[in-house]
């Protein structure tokens, strides 16, 4: 008898949630070690919680206004409007926690090309935006690291991972000025469909070229990013972790560190560890780390899974949409630089 597959988008959410779920409590039962985790569930601070739900919604909101601002830069008006694009930027968030890769990248330059009217070039030059959005992240994480390396208690091995993720944001952002174009500059004749989808993707990281615009990106990227620390710490005092607001920072930076490469939703297990690791040094048991490590997880998951989910009934789309993303669509051809006309041309007018 072949089963049914719930079609509804929180049905196959919960779906996959909960295999996770039962394994969890199995391991509960059957492991004494893990009463520890248990414990730190249970002695858990809901208003904590809450307060930590709330930033990490106003941190969704100014990353979705950065990503606006590098939107507004590189393409012509009409802009998409901020609705547009919170909700694209929301299913992202969405496609990001339960699917493996980064096919939440995909999905928002998919939703928000649906929201906008067809123009050249439109879908490689939003796929630049994405980048370049990306590349501000970096340099957030660039500001912060200064402030982990010289406040927090960082293991040797750590270092190490911090030490690639700089030299990993210096190498992008370098590629990224180097690689933008601005909107201005016209496309040259012949070349190519692959070229040309290329030169159009160099457009979307524009703002790397407009000091104003990066410079108000980037601000609003670091209050981003500000707002998520603070919902780290506030999550730390949910689960009693009574320590500096920079030990909250080193644990933002592992996590991050841990989820570059998704091999796997939202690298669950992995996460936790880079996140308990750390906090040895800081005294506090692994398993506590550890519970704390997917409380964690499990409040920013579902502050883009909420809002992933609103925005996608609201677009008329389904998971199974997401997981099977629809090629870009027919665009027209890009428009080249007139000939330019010849004396001898002029003569004969």
């Amino acid at each position: 008898m072949k089963l049914a597959v719930p079609r509804a988008a929180w049905a196959r959410v919960a779906l996959a949630v909960t295999p996770l779920a039962a394994a969890v409590a199995l391991l509960w039962w059957r492991h004494p070690a893990l009463d520890a985790m248990a414990d730190a569930f249970t002695a858990v601070s809901w208003p904590w919680v809450g307060a930590a739900l709330v930033l990490n919604l106003l941190s969704v909101l100014a990353r979705s206004l950065a990503w606006r601002t590098v939107i507004n830069r590189s393409i012509a008006e009409p802009h998409p409007r901020f609705g547009a694009v919170f909700s694209a930027f929301s299913i992202g968030l969405l496609a990001n926690a339960v699917l493996p890769g980064r096919i939440g990248e995909v999905a928002r330059v998919a939703v928000l090309t649906r929201r906008t009217p067809l123009r050249t070039g439109m879908w490689p030059t939003l796929a630049g935006t994405v980048f370049a959005h990306r590349v501000f992240d970096l340099v957030a994480v660039m500001l912060l690291v200064p402030y982990v390396l010289l406040q927090a208690r960082i293991p040797e091995w750590a270092l190490t991972s911090i030490s690639a993720l700089a030299a990993l944001a210096v190498v992008l952002l370098a590629f990224a000025i180097a690689g933008a174009r601005k909107p201005q500059q016209a496309l040259r004749d012949g070349l190519g469909v692959v070229r040309g989808y290329f030169a159009m993707a160099r457009i979307g990281l524009a703002v790397m070229r407009e000091p104003a615009g990066a410079a108000v990106a980037i601000f609003l990227q670091c209050v981003g990013w500000g707002l998520q620390l603070l919902a780290v710490y506030a999550a730390m005092l949910a689960f009693r972790i009574d320590e500096p607001l920079h030990a909250a920072g080193l644990v933002l930076v592992l996590m991050n560190v841990a989820t570059i490469f998704p091999l796997w939703p939202g690298n669950v297990g992995l996460v936790q560890a880079a996140v308990a690791l750390p906090l040895l040094s800081y005294g506090i048991d692994y398993a506590h780390g550890f519970a704390f490590g997917l409380g964690l997880q499990a409040i920013e998951a579902s502050v883009g899974i909420v809002l992933g989910l609103m925005f996608l009934a609201r677009e008329g789309l389904s998971m199974a949409m997401l997981r099977r993303l629809p090629p870009p669509p027919p665009e027209p051809e890009p428009e080249l630089e007139p000939p330019r006309e010849t004396s001898r041309a002029r003569v004969a007018g």
